[in-house]
């Protein structure tokens, strides 16, 4: 056997690589990364830099060779035998393995209509190049998708004083991930900075210069983005008969249906303690994931436990949400001076929270909060609404008891 192969070179298998060497795991890692160049960060492709878009790299190459990480760039995996434990690559070399690690990732999901090939997809560095060349001011932008990703961009484009609408299908901008308080506000602050929405709208078509919806009006545009999601890229796992469903099925510790073979990141659709399988996209759980995966792999049985958190940064507002917020929660509202924070409870006890701010105002009141889900409490809502309590002051009631 040859140590331990990661399929995908992104944060998660980037991260996953030097997590085996923490590990103590002594034997020969080898990450195989689709693209060209060095392992970088995603979420800074939506914030260009003096009109630059950012290739913030994870690691450097030095750092790779320092922990005797065999990176293979511009490489895929073509065929998986699990049952043989070896992995082919495009370039037809074989590589065999103790234990495999998918971190895939995700890929767009492509729009359906006449002339989708004209949209741009907004996933990897060479798309955000792609987009931010063409999007010149004087040029007009549709983006399909009123997401996280979708509403991120339009930002960006509006601060380079670009026209931009957004098209979504649904009748509100940020309906799947977003708490409806906060998505309702970032909603406003869009339209405050001049961005047209199109609400409960399918597409028909899009031509050269136009998105034609589906009751067949137009929305001008020079360039048009796709940003409707993305899909777990889990081709490989499925030709190779691993059990798959809304991505490669792993149970509580990481471990798909094969020996021997891990998935962790946006492919990896995890097992759940009352049922089902959840699959997480943010850069925290590709990390955590990670992290998780590499332990097992290395001999640890630890089950992944981490709470979900994402954040999404538009205009001068900064989002913050950990655990999973849900309808039937109750919710207790908790007014700021830098924003608000929204705490969920289920049968009283805390299981999410979120915040909207200025900038970054909020993140230690998340962070607080966040420890306060970690710790199982059941606060009074109250003491949860009061912002002269400090969080810090519960969270050492919590402990102490």
């Amino acid at each position: 056997m040859d140590g331990i192969v990661i399929i995908g070179a992104g944060e998660c298998g980037t991260r996953a690589a030097f997590a085996l060497r923490e590990a103590a795991y002594s034997g020969s890692v080898t990450l195989v990364g689709a693209e060209p160049h060095l392992p970088y960060e995603r979420p800074p492709l939506s914030k260009p830099v003096d009109g630059a878009v950012q290739m913030k790299p994870i690691c450097a190459a030095e750092a790779l060779e320092a922990a005797g990480i065999d990176y293979l760039p511009g490489l895929s995996a073509s065929k998986l035998y699990a049952d043989a434990g070896t992995v082919t690559l495009s370039d037809g070399r074989v590589l065999s393995y103790e234990k495999l690690l998918l971190a895939t990732g995700a890929r767009p999901r492509r729009i359906a209509c006449v002339g989708a090939e004209l949209a741009l997809d907004f996933r990897t560095h060479a798309d955000a190049k792609m987009v931010f060349s063409r999007a010149e001011v004087g040029k007009r932008v549709a983006i399909i998708g009123g997401g996280l990703i979708g509403m991120e961009l339009a930002a960006a484009l509006r601060g380079k004083g670009i026209a931009v609408s957004i098209v979504e299908a649904a009748p509100k901008p940020l309906g799947r991930a977003v708490p409806e308080r906060f998505a309702a506000t970032l909603h406003a602050k869009h339209l405050d900075e001049g961005v047209h929405f199109h609400l409960g709208q399918g597409v028909a078509e899009i031509t050269d210069n136009a998105v034609v919806l589906a009751d067949g009006s137009e929305v001008p545009a020079d360039v048009v983005v796709a940003a409707i999601g993305v899909l777990p890229d889990i081709a490989l796992a499925e030709a190779a008969g691993l059990a798959t469903g809304n991505g490669v099925l792993t149970d509580g510790f990481l471990r798909t249906s094969a020996p021997d073979v891990f998935a962790a990141g946006d492919c990896a659709a995890v097992a759940q303690p009352g049922g089902g399988h959840v699959r997480f996209e943010s850069w925290r759980n590709a990390r955590t994931q990670a992290e998780t995966a590499a332990r097992n792999m290395a001999g640890a049985n630890d089950p992944f436990t981490a709470i979900h958190w994402f954040w999404s940064d538009q205009y001068d507002l900064g989002l913050q949400v950990a655990g999973l917020p849900q309808p039937a929660h109750q919710s207790v509202l908790r007014s700021l001076g830098g924003g608000e924070l929204e705490f969920y409870l289920d049968d009283g006890r805390l299981v999410a929270a979120a915040g909207l701010g200025i900038g970054n105002s909020l993140a230690k009141e998340i962070k607080l909060a966040e420890m306060l889900i970690a710790a199982g409490v059941s606060p009074d809502p109250v003491a949860l609404a009061d912002p002269g309590l400090n969080l810090k002051t519960l969270l050492k009631s919590a402990r102490a008891a």
